[in-house]
């Protein structure tokens, strides 16, 4: 994996189950690595760090979760449940044109569509300088004709939109959980507008609860009955919206796509049906 030449701090990390390296990359704001390791310590870090082991590399903001995991022998692998979901869009739009995506993080879901999904234009806005500062540390593509990382805010980004997208992924967090700019009526018929008339957002929930109900309100005012919940048994909740009604029944077809992408994506897209199916709508409890 390519390595830069900016300057970093690194220090020895035994953990209560597994020890590693911390790698905090430092920029002019960066206290020195005396007030780094204190703050390492006490869990009250103030931008992003690297925690690695020998097989993986991951993306954190606290200690409490993990934002996101680099295999380092295989660094396109989808590693998180919750990733893995979210790529169930393909069920609904096998072929999509245009991807739009707020939040990077450590860019699993960057990195895969790029590999897997080559004729899609990938466009990602991240908020924070110092994730994407951390882009070749994850392996994330360089910019190019059909991949861009833009460095703004994702909601004003979506609002400015020209063009429709296929699909709206939202991935977006700070270190207690969806980001609270989301969180609004505003942003969901944003959203809504933003996609085309078969365009699917797909949102991951993870965090603090409350955050979970103040999008889930304005979700289901937008959406309606288009809305549809999935579960992922690390904690993250997957939210599918979009114009048209998702899929509620298994058919035919639907397991046929879900075998075809299971065949060529090597992710369990027949489970993914049927939890998407069996999924729970907001219609009748609507948070």
């Amino acid at each position: 994996m390519r390595q830069d030449h900016h300057d970093w701090a690194r220090f020895n990390w035994q953990g209560t189950s597994e020890a590693g390296v911390v790698r905090v990359l430092l920029n002019r704001s960066s206290p020195d690595r005396h007030e780094l390791w204190r703050r390492l310590q006490r869990d009250e870090m103030t931008q992003p760090f690297i925690f690695e082991t020998g097989a993986e590399r991951r993306l954190h903001f606290s200690w409490d979760c993990t934002q996101s995991t680099l295999l380092r022998h295989d660094p396109r692998e989808l590693v998180s449940q919750y990733t893995r979901k979210m790529m169930a869009f393909l069920l609904m739009i096998p072929t999509p044109c245009r991807i739009l995506m707020i939040g990077l993080g450590g860019g699993e879901l960057a990195r895969f569509c790029h590999h897997r999904l080559p004729r899609t234009d990938f466009t990602v806005v991240e908020l924070d300088a110092d994730v994407i500062a951390l882009r070749e540390e994850f392996c994330i593509p360089a910019d190019d004709a059909r991949f861009r990382v833009v460095h703004g805010d994702g909601a004003e980004h979506v609002r400015q939109l020209r063009e429709p997208v296929d699909v709206l992924l939202v991935d977006a967090f700070d270190r207690c959980g969806i980001a609270p700019s989301l969180a609004s009526d505003d942003f969901y018929r944003q959203a809504a507008a933003a996609l085309t008339d078969t365009g699917v957002l797909v949102m991951n929930f993870w965090g603090d609860r409350q955050r979970f109900v103040d999008n889930l309100k304005p979700a289901a005012r937008v959406f309606g009955r288009n809305v549809r919940l999935v579960g992922v048994p690390s904690g993250n909740l997957v939210l599918f919206a979009a114009h048209q009604p998702l899929p509620s029944t298994w058919s035919m077809e639907l397991e046929q796509r879900a075998t075809r992408l299971k065949r060529v994506l090597h992710l369990d897209f027949p489970r993914y049906l049927r939890r998407l199916c069996e999924g729970e709508s907001l219609e009748n409890n609507p948070a």
